[in-house]
């Protein structure tokens, strides 16, 4: 069967791949990384980083470009089927990944290329430090019973995301009385309607997708409304809310934390907080807290006066006098409007995407000295997605993205 995830030398080829084509690629490209590096161990006799790392890299890379484009794919085009096959090779590539970071004599051709300091550049220096720390923290240094352990705590399925969007594609109301909508502006209604024509409902269709939720919670007159959508909004997932129970990823929230932390400690870290950021720039999570705890009081006292005069405000002009959370977006806005005379939707014409983009990268361009140009004729996703080429000020190319409003 042609299979266009294996044929991932440029940019994806989106359109063209199915769920069908995505587990036999998987198998195909770990079964294939799995023999040429059991090869190259075995023929390679003095580790370089020309007969060893860059080749390695060169086989990750390719099933990094077979395996990306079907995880972003399960992010923003999600079905069954891709679901299926999505999920169907997650333990897999848990496996190689676990396989790869516990085998000893990779690890230690990687120490050998490492102790040639001398002929490495900074970059190749730097990739083989990261190497050697990710080593680590995959277990290598563990005896066998603990490897054997830590692979079992290594294989955190998606289930936790899964229920997250599940919920959030489960729950919809639908209005018939157009009444029921008031203060709700036109923008909103028109997605309103839309959502609806498309599953085939009349009337109006609300779902928790943030451009339904919050025009609800900003403009919507009617406090009943706001209450149910923000109680769905914040319970998705839950046991608590309209759907308690059915999405509930409390117990998965405990297994997580529970295994993060015996991994934790099998590495040799007192808990999860101090692994993670043995892969970041902040230096312990006291520092990290002390920054949180910095910025939360260096932040309360404005936020504390800026609800204080809300809570007046709305007591003064809308006989509120216990504001609740459904209430503060609503409140904000009619501040916003009694101080300025002007909402944030009409202020909306006059920022359209044919001149927000632009002056966005015209801003950066000045900053940075570079230029963005929109290329047409890339494979996307969705017609709407954009894609675009950096370029520094002599043309040459910098970068690319996708642009996906």
């Amino acid at each position: 069967m042609h299979n266009p995830l294996l044929e991932q030398t440029g940019l994806p080829v989106f359109s063209r791949i199915k769920p069908e084509h995505v587990e036999p690629a998987i198998d195909q490209l770990l079964a294939d990384n799995r023999r040429r590096i059991a090869a190259l161990l075995d023929d390679v006799k003095t580790p370089s980083w020309d007969n060893l790392v860059e080749p390695i890299e060169e086989y990750e890379d390719r099933l990094g470009r077979a395996w990306s484009p079907v995880s972003h794919l399960n992010s923003v085009l999600n079905s069954d089927a891709l679901r299926a096959a999505y999920n169907a090779c997650l333990p897999k590539l848990s496996d190689y990944s676990t396989e790869m970071g516990h085998n000893e004599k990779l690890y230690a051709a990687y120490k050998a290329v490492a102790e040639q300091a001398s002929g490495l550049d900074e970059a190749q220096r730097k990739v083989l430090e990261n190497a050697l720390r990710d080593f680590h923290l995959s277990g290598v240094d563990l005896p066998a019973h603990e490897k054997a352990r830590f692979k079992a705590i290594s294989k955190l399925t998606s289930k936790y995301s899964e229920n997250v969007l599940d919920a959030n594609n489960a729950w919809f109301k639908r209005i018939d009385d157009p009444s029921a909508l008031s203060g709700v502006p036109q923008s909103a209604l028109d997605l309103a309607r839309q959502t609806a024509q498309q599953r085939d409902e009349d009337g109006w269709l609300l779902t928790l997708d943030y451009p339904s939720y919050f025009p609800v919670m900003t403009y919507a007159d009617d406090a009943a409304l706001r209450r149910e959508v923000y109680e769905a909004f914040h319970t998705r997932a839950s046991d608590q809310g309209p759907q308690a129970g059915q999405y509930d990823n409390g117990e998965n929230m405990q297994r997580i934390l529970a295994l993060r932390h015996e991994q934790a400690q099998l590495l040799g870290f007192a808990n999860y907080a101090q692994c993670s950021l043995a892969r970041k720039m902040a230096r312990s999570a006291e520092e990290v807290l002390h920054f949180l705890r910095d910025l939360a009081a260096k932040s309360k006292p404005q936020a504390e006066r800026e609800l204080a005069e809300l809570r007046s405000f709305a007591a003064e002009h809308h006989g509120v006098t216990q504001l609740q959370p459904w209430d503060i977006a609503y409140y904000s806005e009619k501040l916003r409007q009694h101080r300025y005379s002007i909402t944030q939707e009409e202020v909306k014409p006059y920022f359209p995407e044919n001149r927000v983009v632009p002056g966005m990268f015209e801003v950066v361009g000045r900053l940075y000295g570079i230029s963005f140009h929109e290329v047409d004729g890339i494979d996307t996703w969705h017609p709407d997605v954009k894609f675009y080429e950096i370029r520094d000020h002599d043309g040459s190319l910098r970068g690319q993205f996708y642009f996906d409003l």
